[in-house]
């Protein structure tokens, strides 16, 4: 805020948003412009007050491209009608607990909340390191629920290809399961990155993410790409109308209620190729690495118990 002179009186002169606002003091004296603008400046200070909707949409803007950012435009129709209208100061621990309380009355799964909340905690955090809120409050984030054992017998996944109502869902499972990738990195696949020469896949991103690997390809997977190649109209392996694909949840789950079988998500085809490398045997570091885990730990914790030779030499120990 400043003084101005507007034809002859003295003005206190402020931007609010992004215009600006003149109030005259109603003298031509410097001296008594100056006195009676402390009491305007108190009067008529205006701060911008930032809703969590501002700062979660700020935070988007800012991961645009990335998976995240359809993630935050997903997870925003549960957070934005609870958190929404809060500034982020009012937001208190019984607000999360009331909110992961609420849905869980609607049946939510508490990896679903805990997922929703560690959103909203870095949107929050977000608007503390860019100057946009002095400090994010604290968010109680639920503890994750355990991972989910739901995986497909060979029999299942040959069924969903067979009800598979378009190619690109047909060919997008067969992605998902055989080179064990995300569902975002089999959906931004392109072209110039599957290597038929060497018979592999790289799944790496040049944007920032979770771990990708670079992964051979079956024979079953070759021939299917090979015939994709030839009928292909755009450079992303996964395409429809000449367009990458944004989501096939829908066409999986379809794919599954034509074939009878219940729990299919996208996410579940890397859960069964884990769980089929493991239950043939394969060490569990190679696992990982195929998976692009940066911690084996986190392959042992989850695929461990799926493997033949697991625990099998402790039960040798109880022999009598």
């Amino acid at each position: 805020m400043r003084l101005t002179k507007y034809r002859g009186k003295w003005y206190v002169s402020f931007k609010e948003g992004d215009k600006y606002r003149r109030i005259s003091t109603g003298t031509h004296d410097r001296e008594a412009a100056e006195r009676i603008a402390r009491d305007i400046y108190g009067a008529a200070e205006v701060k911008a007050i930032v809703t969590v909707s501002d700062l979660w949409h700020k935070a988007q803007e800012d991961k645009v491209g990335r998976p995240v950012y359809q993630n935050m435009e997903y997870h925003w129709k549960s957070i934005g009608p609870y958190f929404g209208r809060f500034e982020p100061h009012h937001i208190k621990v019984k607000d999360c607990r009331d909110y992961a309380r609420m849905r869980r009355d609607a049946g939510k799964a508490e990896s679903t909340i805990a997922t929703e909340l560690k959103h909203l905690r870095s949107a929050l955090r977000w608007g503390e390191k860019h100057g946009m809120i002095p400090e994010a409050p604290y968010i109680e984030v639920p503890a994750d629920s355990e991972p989910r054992e739901r995986f497909l017998s060979r029999k299942e996944f040959r069924a969903l290809l067979d009800h598979a109502a378009s190619p690109h869902i047909r060919l997008a499972m067969i992605l998902l399961l055989t080179t064990a990738g995300r569902i975002a990195a089999v959906l931004e696949l392109t072209w110039d990155r599957v290597d038929f020469d060497r018979d592999r896949i790289h799944l790496s991103l040049s944007n920032r993410g979770k771990g990708r690997a670079v992964v051979p390809m079956t024979e079953q997977l070759k021939s299917e790409l090979k015939r994709a190649y030839v009928l292909r109209t755009s450079q992303h392996v996964i395409e429809y109308g000449g367009k990458p694909v944004k989501s096939i949840r829908r066409g999986i789950v379809n794919a599954a209620n034509r074939a009878g079988i219940e729990g299919v998500t996208p996410h579940v085809f890397r859960h069964t190729a884990a769980v089929w490398m493991a239950e043939d045997g394969h060490p569990m570091e190679e696992i990982s690495q195929f998976l692009g885990h940066k911690d084996i730990n986190i392959t042992r914790r989850v695929y461990a118990k799926f493997s033949p030779e697991h625990l099998k030499s402790l039960a040798t120990t109880l022999a009598f």
